[in-house]
C-alpha cells in the first residue's frame, strides 16, 4: 500500500490505460471521459498534490468531459446525413415539361429519368413542353410544378 501512495501518478496512468482499452470494446464514449479524469488526477500527483486534491481533479474533469465534451462528439458520430427516399426526395428538384400542363389539364414532366404526372401549383398557368419547372410537392402520383424563374407577387 506504501508503494501505491508513493507512485500514485502512476496507479494513475494505469488506470487511464485500462479505462482507455475498455472504451475499445465498449465504444460509447464514457469511459474513455473517465480515462482523461485519470490522466488530470495523474498531472496532480505528479505536481506534488494530495490524494484528497488528485481525486477531486480527477472526478471534477471526469464530469466535465462528460458534461461538455461527450455530447457534442456522440451526436457527431451517431448522426449521418439525411436520408431521402422515395418521392420525397424529387421535391425541390427541376424538371422538363413533356406534355403541356394547365389548371384544367395535367401534363407530364420528365425528372430523374423518369415520366411523371404533372399539375401546376398555380393553377392560372400554363406550362408548355420544353419549360423548365421546379417540383414544390407530390400528391399521391402527381407532382405539383411551378415555372423556373416566376416569381410570385
Amino acid at each position: 500500500m506504501d508503494w501505491i501512495l508513493d507512485n500514485l501518478w502512476q496507479a494513475w496512468l494505469g488506470l487511464a490505460i485500462v479505462l482507455g482499452v475498455a472504451e475499445m470494446f465498449s465504444l460509447d464514449l464514457v469511459l474513455i471521459m473517465v480515462a482523461v479524469g485519470a490522466v488530470a488526477g495523474m498531472t496532480t500527483a505528479l505536481l506534488g498534490a494530495p490524494f484528497v486534491l488528485q481525486a477531486v481533479v480527477a472526478a471534477g474533469a471526469s464530469v466535465a468531459m462528460l458534461a461538455l465534451v461527450r455530447p457534442p462528439i456522440a451526436k457527431r458520430f451517431h448522426g449521418g446525413p439525411e436520408l431521402s427516399l422515395g418521392h420525397g426526395k424529387l421535391v425541390g428538384q427541376r424538371a422538363i415539361v413533356t406534355q403541356t400542363i394547365t389548371g384544367l389539364e395535367v401534363g407530364r414532366i420528365k425528372i430523374g429519368g423518369e415520366i411523371w404526372t404533372a399539375a401546376p401549383y398555380d393553377e392560372h398557368l400554363t406550362l408548355v413542353p420544353g419549360q423548365s419547372v421546379e417540383v414544390l410537392a407530390i400528391k399521391g402520383a402527381t407532382a405539383y410544378v411551378h415555372p423556373v424563374g416566376v416569381i410570385e407577387s
